[in-house]
């Protein structure tokens, strides 16, 4: 590391959970339950707002609610990181794990390292392009048991997109670390490039890697697990 690190901020998907749960589990699970879950709560302040967003979001705000269930699921095929969709989905969701139907899946090493992160002072956060609730969600009820207690922040893409470096020096300003204080963890090389642009460290986490393998792919490294990292950041 170029300056000690003091903070870092992780993405979820592909980070620190399996894309495959993501795109496997979460997704199918809302998609078929949205229109009945619309149309059981549309009267209700909470999802008559998230409705009346995605009309506004649309330009059409006199849709009723069939077409504007089929405007939501449009962008549920697109995979479209609409705020009103995400707020939605991340109800239908809540529900889910509450009901323990769903159980959040993360990485072992993941669990491990950022507790031990934690307990050795580091500042944890989240960036993710889903929803903070989202984001609680899928570590409050994970597999390697309530995660949330050890991070101090979350942001999703209401600070920015996750591909352009305001977002990252906005997350820095919030925190009240300088950016070269802060460390990036993301699968994604976009982001990667977009967090060292805003002066902050970064290191890529390629999943198909062996856990304790690194490599050097020029402007960043890049390591198959959180288990790697902690070395780099002890010096080892």
């Amino acid at each position: 590391m170029s300056r000690p690190v003091k903070a870092i901020v992780t993405d979820i998907e592909g980070t620190t959970t399996p894309i495959s749960f993501v795109h496997d589990v979460l997704f199918p699970y809302a998609r078929e339950r949205l229109a009945d879950f619309c149309a059981t709560h549309a009267t209700s302040r909470e999802v008559a707002d998230v409705l009346m967003a995605a009309r506004a979001l649309d330009g059409h705000s006199t849709l009723d609610l069939p077409a504007t269930i089929d405007l939501l699921k449009i962008w549920m095929a697109e995979d479209r990181k609409a705020g009103p969709l995400k707020t939605l989905q991340g109800m239908i969701w809540r529900q889910g794990y509450v009901d323990g139907v769903l159980k959040g899946q993360v990485y072992a090493d993941a669990a491990e390292m950022l507790r031990a992160w934690h307990e050795r002072g580091l500042s944890l956060y989240v960036y993710s392009s889903g929803s903070i609730a989202a984001q609680k969600l899928i570590y409050g009820y994970s597999d390697q048991g309530d995660l949330t207690p050890l991070f101090k922040g979350y942001f999703d893409t209401g600070t920015g997109a996750k591909l352009e470096s305001a977002s990252y020096r906005k997350i820095a300003e919030t925190t009240g670390f300088a950016p070269g204080e802060m460390l990036f963890l993301s699968d994604h090389r976009g982001e990667i490039d977009a967090a060292l642009e805003a002066g902050m460290q970064a290191i890529c986490i390629d999943r198909s890697m062996s856990l304790e393998d690194t490599r050097n792919d020029g402007a960043c490294l890049t390591a198959g697990s959180l288990l790697p990292v902690d070395a780099i950041l002890r010096g080892d």
